[in-house]
């Protein structure tokens, strides 16, 4: 559920000031209001520690290393040098590979006129030799040696072109390319360039060295991160010559707390509800055993309903469940999937709340995968009696072991499918309905009308897709009677007269036609439930008929190859429908049924962090 918040106003006098703000970040209870921006010093000084961070992450120790034991937190002052060490060895690392780069480049200019010495060449030109050196083409070059004007001597022929050293400039009426002369020869940039790699060892070593105190990283980002949530409060908090005050939002249940805290603390409080055009207002969420399994993939997805929004994690977890089951569809992959939780389990000596909702996806799947009768997608698996007794005939996927044709099979998995998606938007109205009763909005009547249309809209598609026989005359009256229920009810609203209601309803009448037909749509969308979950079964077993096709002498090796690497395929086929598909149904369809938009924002109280925040 989520928890009522209620506005608390704290009140102290400016020399307090800071006194106030460290007993309410030792509270830990108050989600500030209007945050202002933290002082950029601080931002910046987290920012740095941060970006230095991961850049040794890449010469972290892999775990394998002898003798790279962990390393203790380091005081403020041995971090110092330890950090500017570090910047110091990035920023000569990075001049490095900036040199070497530039001198390879270099030594690939020079490369076709063979190994010579520019300083040699500035030496003549300071005794007077004034030498230039071309590239001409051969008809060029001749007329440059018919010219009793021009001093030149022709020399090796680089990449098929005539070259000559002429002494002093080539005159404007010969075209030529002249090289421009480097500072420095291919010999010389060579030693500099390995001269460069030894001092990127050392570099190297340096960072090495760096990254063995991660945790002193951590320590110090999440001391910076405190200062920069500190700042921030700091600013927000307004004050005039002789007060200073501050406020925000406390969860209803919190208050009793807040209040003990505040007269031990001498504070002045004001505490009342929140505003009812009040937009940021936070959502903090009240988890049960089960509902917490859907936490997870919340913050994953980055999603919150709102303040005033309905919570429908319950509902959320368990359609999720149900179509994490269908769409995976094969018992062998939750097995897989249930094996590997343990393993993490038993890595891990601890369930966390990730790997309970794991362990209920892996046995949705495996449950799902025994009633179709789908073990790897392989069909010997119903010549097991054991297996083959799991299974629900109907929706066998393999329905000529049950008796049951392949098309009533498909059409059981179909009606089924639609079914699920009906019920869900039901339930997505019903929980409308529900909200509004309790706000007291009309508009609820409306939502009626939604669940009509969608009851109907579910028997149009079972008759369309289907075939089934419905009575098509009745269909379309109760599609029209929701239409106007929607049409008359849909703009209604608290502090709205009924007639006001009526007329921004007929006003928006379009687009609520177009809403009811796509209603249609959204039901025809559960479809692809059945749609993934046979194309999953059909990968699999292409990838069974073609290992089959080459498990015989040398090539069985090949054939177990085919057959590993094409279920590993499909279990990630599987992961990334499940978020395109499994996820979207409950995010899109149901949501917008419940009138759910997830507009929430995340209650974030100002406390001290043990951790460095991620959002």
């Amino acid at each position: 559920m989520i928890e009522k918040m209620d506005m608390v106003y704290v009140v102290s006098t400016v020399g307090h000031k800071d006194e106030m703000l460290r007993g309410l970040r030792d509270m830990g209870l108050l989600h500030i209001a209007e945050k202002k921006n933290a002082d950029p010093a601080a931002v910046k000084k987290f920012s740095d520690l941060s970006k230095m961070q991961s850049e040794l992450l890449a010469y972290a120790p892999d775990g394998k290393e002898k003798g790279q034991e962990k390393k203790p937190v380091l005081s403020d002052e041995e971090f110092g040098k330890l950090y500017a060490d570090a910047s110091n060895a990035l920023a000569q690392k990075n001049a490095l590979n900036s040199l070497i780069g530039h001198d390879r480049t270099e030594i690939d200019r020079l490369a076709p006129w063979g190994e010579f010495s520019p300083e040699q060449v500035r030496s003549l030109r300071r005794e007077g030799i004034d030498l230039h050196f071309y590239r001409v083409d051969r008809t060029e070059c001749g007329q440059i040696f018919a010219d009793d004007q021009i001093r030149a001597i022709r020399m090796a022929s680089v990449e098929k072109s005539d070259t000559i050293a002429v002494v002093g400039a080539l005159p404007a009426a010969f075209h030529g390319t002249e090289l421009e002369m480097p500072v420095k020869g291919a010999a010389q940039l060579r030693g500099e360039i390995e001269d460069a790699q030894r001092q990127l060892l050392h570099c190297d070593e340096v960072l090495k060295n760096a990254a063995l105190y991660d945790s002193s990283f951590r320590s110090q980002m999440v001391r910076c991160q405190n200062e920069v949530i500190y700042s921030s409060a700091s600013k927000t908090a307004e004050n005039d010559a002789q007060l200073v005050w501050i406020s925000g939002y406390i969860p209803a249940d919190d208050i009793q707390k807040f209040e003990e805290t505040a007269k031990k603390n001498h504070w002045a409080y004001a505490v009342g509800d929140v505003s009812e055009d009040d937009d940021a207002i936070p959502t903090k969420l009240r988890y049960n055993r089960i509902t917490r399994l859907i936490s997870p993939l919340y913050k994953i997805l980055g999603i919150l309903p709102g303040y005033r929004e309905t919570d429908i994690s319950l509902w959320f977890l368990m359609f999720f469940t149900l179509f994490f089951a269908m769409i995976f569809g094969d018992a062998g992959y939750g097995c897989l999937l249930l094996a590997g939780t343990i393993l993490l389990i038993a890595k891990a000596k601890k369930l966390t709340t990730p790997t309970w909702l794991l362990l209920v996806l892996s046995i949705a799947t495996i449950f799902w995968g025994a009633i179709t009768g789908t073990w790897f997608g392989m069909e010997s698996a119903m010549k097991v009696p054991f297996l083959k007794a799991l299974v629900l005939p109907g929706f066998a996927n393999y329905p000529e072991y049950f008796h049951v044709s392949a098309a009533a099979q498909q059409n059981n998995i179909m009606k089924f499918s639609f079914s699920i998606g009906a019920i869900q938007m039901e339930l997505g109205s019903l929980l409308s309905v529900k909200r509004k009763l309790g706000q007291k909005d009309l508009s609820f009547v409306s939502d009626i009308g939604w669940m009509l249309t969608i009851c109907a809209m579910y028997l149009l598609s079972l008759y369309l897709v289907l075939g089934e026989s419905v009575n098509i005359s009745i269909v379309f009256g109760v599609i029209a009677c929701g239409f106007i229920l929607v049409v008359l009810f849909g703009a209604m609203g608290p502090g709205k007269s009924f007639a006001q209601g009526v007329r921004e309803g007929l006003g928006g009448a379009f687009t609520s036609f177009l809403n009811t037909i796509s209603c249609f749509g959204n039901v025809m969308s559960y479809i692809r439930l059945f749609a993934v979950g046979m194309a999953g079964l059909a990968i699999a077993q292409s990838f069974n008929n073609m290992a089959a096709g080459l498990a015989h002498g040398p090539l069985f090796i090949v054939a177990v190859i085919v057959v590993v690497l094409g279920h590993l395929i499909n279990i990630v086929m599987a992961f990334l429908s499940v978020i395109v598909h499994g996820v979207r149904l409950n995010v899109l369809e149901f949501s917008g049924q419940v009138g759910l938009e997830w507009t929430g924002i995340a209650y974030d109280p100002f406390r001290k962090e043990n951790s460095i925040k991620t959002n």
